[in-house]
Parts: structure tokens; sequence; C-alpha cells
């Protein structure tokens, strides 16, 4: 059978399916990738396939970091904790190298194509519940309208999706003015869809994705791009402000929680503070080699017990950096921030200017956002990651 398939064609063709249905359906997404997966493991070549692997510092980091996961289980205790995370990971193993050595130079437009595609049909379906003009279903609820994922996900991908058509716009010169005009249009109804949805870290994220674009459309002038800056984060932030009553009210619930922590530790923000200061007497304990890839719910229990019985435990400080360092100390740490080294490092070698760019904002805007949540262990955003991972850091030269 699989000697009657034009294999690459079939990839490109998953691969680019993969790209829509990534914000759009857990399931979906999941068989196209098992899918993709089975036929590679099967359609033999292993030996290019693994020396494309191989020669890539960055599959390496990353197969190095899930292995620190299967190492950390030596000092678990909970294993069936443990090898949850070791599943929640596999993206890391298995399905990051396997998307690279199938990823084509010439399939990128119609990789990235299909997510913004997918990511307009959320941005419709969205105004259409803000609107009433369609019943709410799922997530979305008329004041908070995120249709296919909650809101901690939607923001951030709809922030990386302004990013992208907002790039198209600002340096694409080929561009026809049909085009421009619907792309410009697209980031203006996205940016405004942004901030009728009440995800507080994609709102962070819009921010810093704003700066971001402002510093590569000045080339990286500092003085420039910090005075336009100035102009324009407050701007857009004084704007959303007033007009957008779900923004209006995070902005301050974060605030008043923030300054009001003793009396407040019930609330979103409170939980995650109480959560860092409980994380951090944990880590302070572990710090080299962490607790083990496993023990996170039962080390927190313990120390949970005397600083903040109140409170319930949890499996998950919602912050990428403090779960690391709990699970793995520095060993994991230092591990984990070679990912983003070296995704930063091989954009700047791009002569690219696309790739640059995105390549350098991915990993800076996860490196932003990962305060906020595990952004990597959820379905969607550690999907998003992975899929463009695969192809911005590629050296198409060498293959």
């Amino acid at each position: 059978m699989l000697a009657s398939l034009n294999l690459d064609k079939t990839y490109q063709y998953l691969l680019i399916f993969l790209g829509f249905l990534l914000p759009l359906t857990v399931f979906g997404a999941n068989f196209v990738i098992v899918f993709i997966c089975c036929i590679w493991l099967i359609s033999g070549n292993y030996k290019t396939k693994l020396n494309l692997i191989f020669s890539s510092k960055l599959m390496l980091a990353s197969l190095l970091f899930f292995g620190l996961h299967v190492v950390g289980m030596l000092w678990t205790e909970d294993l069936q904790w443990g090898l949850h995370i070791i599943h929640k990971m596999w993206y890391f193993f298995l399905l990051w190298p396997i998307l690279f050595t199938l990823v084509k130079k010439d399939y990128i437009k119609y990789y990235v194509g299909a997510f913004l595609l997918a990511i307009t049909f959320t941005e419709i379906l969205s105004y259409l519940v803000w609107f009433e003009i369609i019943p709410e279903f799922r997530h979305a609820k008329i004041w908070n309208p995120t249709p296919f994922m909650s809101h901690i996900s939607y923001n951030p991908i709809l922030a990386f999706a302004i990013y992208l058509i907002s790039h198209q716009v600002l340096f694409q010169d080929k561009l026809s003015k049909l085009k421009r005009y619907i792309y410009f249009s697209l980031a203006i109804t996205m940016s405004i869809n942004m901030f009728i949805t009440g995800g507080r870290a994609g709102h962070v994220m819009y921010f810093v994705m704003l700066s971001i674009l402002i510093f590569q459309y000045f080339n990286y002038k500092k003085i420039r791009s910090l005075i336009l800056i100035m102009i324009v984060i407050p701007s857009v932030f004084y704007t959303a402000y007033q007009s957008s009553d779900i923004f209006n009210k995070r902005v301050d619930m974060a605030v008043e929680n923030t300054l009001n922590y003793s009396e407040n530790k019930g609330s979103s923000v409170g939980r995650r503070i109480t959560w860092a200061i409980n994380s951090w007497d944990i880590i302070k304990k572990n710090l080299i080699i962490g607790v083990g890839t496993g023990d996170l719910p039962s080390e927190y229990k313990k120390i949970n017990q005397i600083n903040s019985p109140a409170l319930p435990n949890i499996n998950n400080p919602h912050n990428m950096y403090t779960l690391v360092l709990i699970q793995l100390g520095l060993l994991g740490f230092f591990s984990f921030f070679s990912i983003f080294y070296y995704q930063i490092k091989l954009s700047f070698r791009s002569s690219d200017k696309y790739i640059r760019d995105v390549g350098i904002t991915l990993p800076v805007l996860f490196l932003v956002i990962m305060f906020s949540d595990s952004y990597l262990l959820g379905h969607y955003t550690s999907l998003m990651f992975i899929f463009f991972s695969s192809f911005l850091y590629k050296d198409f030269e060498k293959t």
C-alpha cells in the first residue's frame, strides 16, 4: 500500500490538514498526528531520517529534555503520575523529530495559511456568538466567546496568528492591494477579538507581540523602536481598557488581587502567587535534580498543608519554569532553556527575513506566557509550538 503512495505529497497534505485542525479539534489533530507517525514509522529509510534528526542540535536538545523526564522516574515515588507527565511530553520525543524530517520549504506558506484559515473561521464564530447571532456552544459564551478551547489557550494562539498576519502586511512587498487590505482587516478584527475574550496571558502576549513587530519594522534599532512602543502600547491598552468590559474587569481584578494578596489568596492571581511561594519552598530543597518526574503533587501537598492549608492541593503550579524546576531541578531547567537558545540562535542565522523574524518571535512569546501557565503541557499551545518549530528551524539547504 505504501509503495503505491506518493509519500512526500501525502505527508505534505497531512501537514497542511494538521495546520488547519490544530486550533479546532483535539481529536481531529491527534488523529492526523497518529496517522503521520504511523506512516513514518513503517515507511523505512530510517538511516536518513535519524541522520537528519541527530545532526540538529535543536532536535538533540528536545530529545534530551524528554530523556530527563524518563531518567527522573528513577527518583520518583509516584510512578503513575510520572508516566502521565511523560505521556504529556511525548511531542518532544517523537512528534517534533518526525515533523522535522517531513516539512518542506516550498510548503511553509500552505502550513501557515491553513492555520490562519482555521483561526479566521474561529474568529468568525466568536463574533457570531458575541453578537448573539448564533447560540452559545462549547467554550463560547457571550461574555467570553472562545469557541473550541478555553480563553487560556485561545488568546495566546490568536496573538500569534495576529503576528503572522501583521508581518505579511508590514514586510511582504509582493502582496496585492486586495490581499493587503484583507490581511490588514483581519489583523484589526482579530485584535478586537483579543479584547472581547478573557485570556490575560494572551493579552500580555499581544502587547509583547506588538513590541516585537515594532522592533522588527525598524530592523531592531532600539531608539526608534522604543519611542514608538511607548506611544503604541499605552494607546492600545487605554483603548481596550475603555471599550472592553471583560478586559477592563480582568485588568482591575489582577491589580486588586495582587496589591491585596493576603485578602485574595483564593482568587486567580492570588492562587498563582501562593503556588509560586509554595513551589519555591520545594525547589530550594531539591535544587539540582528536583523531586522527580512524578512527585510534584505529593510534594506540593506536604508544603501546602504547612503554608496554606485552606487552599486546595495542585498537580500543576501553572508556571512552566516552576514545573520543570520542581520535577527536574536546575538540570532540567537548563535543558529546557537550551531548546529556546537554539531556536533563537538558528533564527538569527537565517537569510530569510520571514523565517528569521517568526523564528525569533515564537520562542520569545512562549518564554513570556509560560510565567502564567504550563503552556507546553496543554494540547493546543504545545501543538502550535511544535508544529511551527518543525519548519522554522530547519536548514532546508542541507536536505
